[in-house]
């Protein structure tokens, strides 16, 4: 995103380094051992703790915070890691308000959970902190496969295929490995570039190549990866973003909200990322959300979050909405944009109110307009090329409960499969449990 003469409200340096340095320092604090020994001693260790069936990964809870409570962080963060390999990455961006925490027995009692997440942290952290690498590669099977996606679902899959023994080799279209860790998440919530860090430490298991640059559908095929492999696992993602269908989106000024949030993730310096004065999100997901408070964050004055149904529909979290509007955003629920207007670049979107009812949403009638000199689109991601002979379903690419798509030898997992939330934990639960099936199915 550029400052072009047409956009002259987005700059450059509307703060102070200072300022930089604070708003985009860590979000929430690390646990130190003290921290994390009295926040564990408050778990009541259930034996048929709820905790594990929230979790999408099914970690268990009870024992690996009993670990912490007795000084075996080591052997905490391997209980975590053996259902989540990405559990550092899922304790800093995973929405344990409405997963684990939610459904922890403090939280029903007192209306204060146990503090999983971070204690998760303390012990991924203190692991790979160590550079450990606590699993070992089965002796090698001869089988070869191929992994599309270097996100969350790719890494896990591969990970659990190397371990059992198998080589893989990832594609991946960018030239940096981790997805959505890398790429789309808000930067406060994993700074000192951890989801790179993750990266290099998990491949420590051996057995895995990356190849960057190579996309499916443009330097690779899926009948290609067939007579190579022995089976070939679908992680892409969603590349694709679904379109405002308003009249003047393409002015200077919109953009999609992923590639905002990309372009902040890889910047070397956050005061050289330009950002508008008042600055307009349509969305109401975690994209909206991560992309409004980080405008805020870089010195933008007004932010505005625009969703077209009510608050308790948005899917970002009652968390992630409060953390939203203790930024300094703003939240306008029932309205829909009807069009972007200014004379080259955006200066105003206008907005229609929406009535929710038995027939869906429908106007009001009713209408008004924000400014805007900037705005980011954050409705919704698409799958980008599906391949052909795939089935898809609702834009997704059909799967079973362990991960098969309608192609013999071909799974799928994480954002671009049917079925389940677009959360990094779901991603590396699908991919685990997909490297499952085709490690059955090719040692069968």
């Amino acid at each position: 995103m550029s400052n072009s003469p047409l956009t002259p409200g987005i700059v450059a340096n509307r703060l102070t380094a200072e300022a930089y340095a604070r708003n985009f320092a860590d979000h929430e604090a690390p646990l130190d051992r003290h921290e994390a020994q009295v926040a564990a001693d408050r778990c009541y260790f259930c034996h048929d703790a709820p905790c594990i069936t929230a979790c999408p990964t099914s970690i268990d809870i009870p024992l690996f915070i009993r670990q912490i409570a007795t000084g075996t962080p080591d052997a905490a963060a391997k209980t975590i890691l053996a259902q989540n390999i990405m559990g550092g990455m899922c304790a800093r961006v995973c929405p344990t308000e409405t997963l684990c925490e939610e459904a922890c027995v403090r939280e029903a009692a007192e209306g204060k959970p146990v503090e999983i997440g971070r204690l998760q942290r303390f012990a991924t952290d203190t692991l790979m902190a160590k550079g450990v690498h606590p699993f070992v590669r089965a002796q090698a099977t001869g089988k070869r496969v191929a992994v599309v996606g270097a996100g969350p679902a790719g890494l896990a899959c591969a990970h659990r295929l190397a371990m059992k023994g198998h080589d893989v080799v990832v594609f991946d279209a960018r030239p940096k490995a981790g997805g959505l860790n890398e790429y789309g998440i808000a930067t406060y919530k994993t700074v000192g570039d951890f989801a790179q860090a993750e990266v290099d430490w998990l491949l420590k298991i051996g057995g895995i190549r990356i190849n960057h640059g190579e996309a499916l559908g443009r330097d690779v095929t899926l009948g290609d990866l067939q007579e190579a492999y022995h089976a070939v696992f679908l992680g892409m993602g969603l590349a694709g973003v679904n379109a405002l269908r308003s009249t003047g989106e393409d002015k200077a000024g919109v953009a999609n909200a992923v590639d905002f949030i990309a372009g902040l993730r890889q910047a070397p310096d956050r005061a050289a990322v330009p950002i508008g004065r008042d600055v307009v999100v349509i969305g109401g997901g975690m994209t909206a959300v991560d992309a409004a408070v980080q405008s805020k964050l870089l010195g933008a004055e007004n932010v505005t979050i625009v969703y077209r149904r009510g608050q308790d529909r948005m899917s970002a979290s009652g968390y992630e909405q409060d953390h939203a509007t203790g930024a300094g955003v703003r939240i306008i629920t029932h309205a829909a944009p009807v069009a972007v207007h200014g004379n080259g670049a955006v200066t105003e979107v206008e907005f229609g109110y929406m009535a929710e009812g038995p027939a869906g949403l429908t106007p009001t009638g009713e209408m008004f307009r924000l400014k805007a000199d900037q705005v980011f689109k954050a409705i919704g991601q698409t799958l980008a090329g599906a391949p052909e002979g795939l089935t898809l379903t609702g834009g997704k690419i059909a799967v079973t409960a362990h991960g098969r798509t309608s192609v013999m030898g071909v799974w799928a997992g994480g954002d671009c499969a049917s079925g389940g939330d677009d959360l990094t934990v779901t991603a590396v639960a699908e991919g685990r449990n997909a490297a499952e099936d085709i490690h059955e199915s090719l040692m069968r």
